[in-house]
């Protein structure tokens, strides 16, 4: 890959992720498909538990088979969760349900997971607790999400967050883009994908730091000459200049034999609190067809920090 174009205020690191697929959602080793059935999450005459309020992100991609995969980043303040105390440690532990049901069909993927974390000392109460699930839906326009937080330490205690959310449809021969993940930089652990990790966190509480942005590019033969641009716009009440910063890369795609290529990018300017639009767009240059992806970004500074914790899967179903 060709780095060309750059601004100075933003410097940005190039990785592109040439995989064979085994890191895949489909085709992980040890990762269940789940299997399909009707969703019953509550009786109808009981209202799920409230007031344990969190963050969260969905991102989905192409999933080999024609599915689509779609991924929970969720973020929990510590000052929301019941700290325990035991053997000179503070524990902190949530329960966390992901699931994607199509009312049409009647059908629902879903997982269920565990986060727990132990440290000496308790944390700051603005200190923010991160976690990922995913699950494999297939593509629908009739489809709602659901998101269920519960504090594990007090029953009864919790937040649900339910939305309408059509899962795309990757497939056909058009070139297309996945959507953006953002993650905090330098993991040492995380969400992984095609060769990439991934500290993923909800993009409505980044802090002022330098990041990590991953996505897909669909239908990209190998060798093709492409080139991608991304910007970085402020929104804002100001209508001064267009403050919009771009960056642009050439290069031949390096796609694996689906057409797919997947790439990890590094933006190492750290952006001020306020809200952002930061957007990728592909050219291939022999087609001429453009694939353009966007997502917006909340800068707020968590001074108190984070801690990534993988979750512990209590069960996947459908």
């Amino acid at each position: 890959m060709i780095l060309r174009g750059l601004v100075p205020i933003l410097c940005i690191l190039t990785a592109p992720l040439v995989g064979d697929g085994h890191n895949s959602f489909a085709r992980r080793k040890g990762v269940r498909t789940p299997h399909v059935s009707v969703l019953h999450d509550y009786p109808p005459d009981i209202s799920p538990p409230r007031d344990l309020p969190f963050f969260y992100d969905l991102y989905t991609f192409r999933t080999d088979g024609g599915g689509t995969t779609v991924v929970a980043a969720v973020a929990v303040p510590v000052r929301r969760l019941h700290a325990e105390r035991m053997d000179h440690r503070v524990r902190y532990r949530f329960d966390l349900r992901f699931v994607v049901a199509d009312t049409a069909r009647l059908s629902v993927s879903s997982t269920i997971d565990s986060v727990f974390v132990s440290v000496p000392r308790a944390l700051s109460g603005q200190h923010l607790l991160h976690t990922y699930v995913e699950v494999e839906a297939a593509p629908s326009v009739t489809t709602v999400q659901r998101v269920i937080v519960t504090d594990a330490a007090r029953p009864g205690r919790g937040q649900l967050y339910t939305t309408p959310f059509a899962i795309p449809d990757y497939s056909g021969t058009d070139l297309m883009l996945s959507d953006i993940a953002l993650g905090l930089p330098d993991p040492k652990g995380g969400w992984t994908r095609r060769g990439a990790t991934l500290a993923l966190l909800p993009t409505s509480e980044f802090p002022e730091s330098y990041f990590d942005l991953y996505y897909e590019i669909y239908n990209l033969p190998l060798g093709t000459p492409y080139e991608t641009t991304i910007s970085i716009k402020p929104l804002n009440d100001s209508d001064s200049n267009d403050q919009t910063v771009r960056t642009l890369f050439s290069g031949e795609s390096a796609a694996r034999a689906d057409g797919s290529v997947a790439e990890l990018r590094q933006v190492q300017s750290a952006l001020p609190k306020g809200r952002y639009r930061l957007t990728v767009s592909v050219r291939d240059m022999v087609s001429g067809q453009t694939a353009e992806c966007a997502r917006l970004i909340q800068v707020r500074g968590w001074r108190s920090g984070t801690t990534l914790v993988p979750a512990m899967p209590r069960g996947v179903g459908r």
